[in-house]
């Protein structure tokens, strides 16, 4: 999806993308990760650009990753909060992005509550809008970092079994993996009991999805033979108004949290993935998140890289400048 600038481009979905466009993206985000071992780490692609992060809600991992990314590529980087924004004294978010845009800034990294708030950004800016989470709709630079750190550690993400086990109904961040990890090639499998998983959630991608997305309403069948173990928080904080969904936390564990035990119904070599904050003893045993199979932190690394990348396509038309044909 292009803005109305010439060469800036929108992410707002991992719909928006083909699979040759995300592996352009995952290409580039790998020149970057050896970045961060070197002396100094700046480059000059973006200099002289700037990029707001806008965020309506909590974030420690995406806001800082951007904000480095940016940096890193020699861009300003601002940040506004949802406390210092303009829409706690009343002004809608429509208002802000244009009070924004007539700053002249070349992107605005949003993250908001509300599903399709970076598309409705998207629909009148100048500027390139990047959605870094909007409500339980998708998070798609999220999933473009995950797919980089199966792909790190496994080779290849085409043919993979990945098992994406937890909160499904409320998260964001399994959607976009869905739509990812589908067009890369990857078999899903959703796994979560009845009244965490959204129906028709594997027909979010059309046929693409319905053939290779399957329900799992049981742990063990869930993991057997996964290559990839993506936990999900319980996403307590968009409950607000539903009936409870779950016994309690202690049950939920024990049913559907991954232990040393439950591990061993995955492969082998089988890597464990989670996009934070993780809830140790509730979805992830201690023992899991710091054992030798977790690339929980390899994750964040690989979301810098990626999300520099992310910001060379939005601001010069594609990674490394290069507009894509």
């Amino acid at each position: 999806m292009r803005s109305v600038t010439s060469g800036a481009r929108h992410l707002v979905s991992i719909a928006d993308l083909d699979g040759s466009e995300i592996v352009r993206i995952l290409d580039h985000g790998d020149r970057y990760w050896s970045l961060a071992d070197e002396p100094i780490k700046k480059l000059t692609s973006l200099r002289g650009r700037t990029v707001i992060n806008l965020f309506y809600e909590n974030s420690t991992r995406t806001r800082t990753s951007f904000e480095l990314a940016a940096k890193r590529l020699s861009a300003e980087a601002i940040n506004i909060s949802s406390s210092s924004a303009s829409t706690s004294k009343g002004e809608s978010l429509l208002d802000t992005g244009r009070n924004l845009q007539a700053m002249h800034p070349d992107a605005i990294v949003v993250r908001h509550s509300f599903g399709g708030a970076a598309a409705m950004l998207a629909k009148t800016a100048s500027y390139a809008v990047i959605n870094a989470g909007d409500g339980q709709h998708e998070h798609p630079t999220q999933a473009l970092l995950d797919a980089a750190t199966i792909r790190r550690h496994k080779g290849k993400v085409e043919g993979l079994e990945v098992a994406i086990v937890g909160d499904i109904q409320h998260s964001r961040v399994a959607r976009s993996n869905i739509l990812c990890l589908s067009k890369l090639g990857a078999r899903v499998r959703l796994v979560a009991p009845m009244t965490l998983m959204p129906r028709g959630i594997e027909l979010i991608g059309g046929d693409l999805t319905r053939e290779r997305v399957r329900i799992c309403h049981r742990l063990e069948e869930g993991l057997d033979g996964a290559d990839v173990v993506m936990m999900l928080r319980v996403q307590h904080e968009r409950f607000d108004g539903e009936a409870p969904r779950f016994p309690n936390t202690r049950e939920l564990s024990r049913t559907f949290g991954l232990s040393e035990r439950t591990l061993q119904f995955a492969k082998p070599d089988a890597i464990v993935m989670h996009p934070g904050p993780i809830n140790r003893g509730v979805e992830v045993s201690p023992q899991v998140a710091d054992g030798p199979r977790a690339v929980i932190l390899q994750q964040v690394s690989w979301g810098v890289a990626i999300r520099m990348a992310i910001l060379e396509r939005a601001i010069l038309g594609g990674p490394g400048g290069q507009p894509d044909a």
